[in-house]
């Protein structure tokens, strides 16, 4: 069985290789620091018989936005500077690539979004695509690229609220 579990020291980030080194480092080096001190959370998909392996990773973050980049219409509603929670990083090691870990991984990333935004104010979530395949991959989640750079990507609270409907019955895997 999946779990998405809070990285601790136990799982093994040694081996992981999702094929992109400044990832793989951040895991290595940082991820658990900025969890430690409060700077990020990073989050793993594990196995339950091998809770130790890492298949995946993503990390959440608050970020502050400068309004003035989102899309007009988007804009207008806020003062120039807001807050957002940001998807920092997602990645899934090579030996597991190409079977969804990374669509689970973000509709958790998704759902906790929505459970911080009843209890703290956003404006939505943001993601840096690192290419213009990861710019499509997000863009299926309906996030939208902003105006001055594509890369750059949102999407707003309303939206996630209404094409994401959490049952707060449900436990996050």
């Amino acid at each position: 069985m999946l779990k998405i579990k809070t990285l601790e020291k136990e799982h093994d980030r040694s081996r992981f290789d999702c094929g992109t080194e400044a990832l793989n480092l951040f895991l290595k080096n940082t991820a658990r620091q900025h969890v430690v001190k409060g700077i990020s959370k990073t989050f793993v998909l594990i196995e339950n018989t091998a809770p130790t392996e890492i298949i995946g990773f993503f990390t959440l973050a608050f970020c502050e936005i400068v309004v003035a980049k989102l899309p007009h219409k988007y804009a207008k509603k806020y003062p120039p500077k807001a807050p957002g929670a940001k998807l920092a990083r997602l990645a899934v090691d090579k030996n597991f690539q190409r079977r969804g870990y990374g669509s689970i991984m973000m509709m958790n990333a998704i759902e906790r979004v929505i459970m911080v935004s009843e209890h703290l104010g956003i404006i939505g979530f943001f993601v840096d695509a690192k290419d213009e395949q990861a710019e499509a991959y997000y863009e299926q989640f309906g996030f939208i690229p902003l105006p001055d750079n594509p890369l750059e990507l949102f999407i707003p609270l309303e939206t996630l609220r209404q094409t994401y409907v959490l049952n707060h019955d449900e436990r996050i895997l």
